[in-house]
C-alpha cells in the first residue's frame, strides 16, 4: 500500500493528550456529565465516592455546564483539566476519555469521536441524563446519602 493510500489514524491515537490542540482536547469530552457530579474523598483511604447530585450549573437536558467558560468564576472547586497533568485523573471515572487516554487506552465503541452519534453515551448507560438531582435541593450535610455505585473512579491512595 502506498503512503497515499494508508488510512491516517484518528487525532486521539496519534498523538499525545499534551501535544492535542483546545479543540482536539475539548472534543474528548463525551458529555456523560459524570465529572460535574458531587463527589466525596475518603480521608483515610483516598477513595473516590460519586453522588447523585450535579453542580448548580450542570444542566441537566443536554448534560453540559450551563457557563461552561466562565464556570471556574461560578465554582470555586470547579475542576479544570489540563494536558499535563494526566498523573492526577485518577478521580475521574473509568470511561472518561481523559483518563483512558492518559492509561493507554482506547476510547470506547460509545464515545462520540468513534461513533460518530453524540447519542450513544446515553443509550450506552454511560451519560448521567435522567439520573441527577440539583445540589440546591440537597443540604450539604445529605450528600453522602446520594452515593452512587454506577460510576466509579477505583482510585485508592
Amino acid at each position: 500500500m502506498t503512503a497515499a493510500g494508508k488510512k491516517r489514524k484518528p487525532f486521539w491515537e496519534a498523538k499525545l493528550l499534551k501535544e492535542m490542540d483546545a479543540d482536539e482536547w475539548e472534543s474528548l469530552c463525551d458529555g456523560c456529565g459524570r465529572c460535574c457530579l458531587h463527589k466525596l474523598e475518603d480521608a483515610d483511604t483516598g477513595e473516590v465516592f460519586y453522588t447523585n447530585v450535579a453542580c448548580r450549573l450542570f444542566d441537566a437536558e443536554s448534560c453540559r455546564c450551563s457557563d461552561y467558560p466562565r464556570r471556574t468564576e461560578h465554582v470555586d472547586d470547579c475542576v479544570v483539566l489540563k494536558p499535563g497533568e494526566t498523573a492526577e485523573y485518577s478521580w475521574l471515572p473509568t470511561t472518561c476519555a481523559y483518563r483512558r487516554l492518559s492509561e493507554g487506552k482506547p476510547l470506547e465503541w460509545w464515545h462520540p469521536l468513534v461513533s460518530g452519534d453524540p447519542e450513544t453515551v446515553v443509550q450506552a448507560g454511560i451519560s448521567v441524563k435522567g439520573r441527577t438531582v440539583a445540589e440546591e435541593l440537597v443540604d450539604e450535610d445529605q450528600v453522602e446519602e446520594h452515593i452512587i455505585r454506577w460510576v466509579r473512579s477505583d482510585r485508592k491512595a
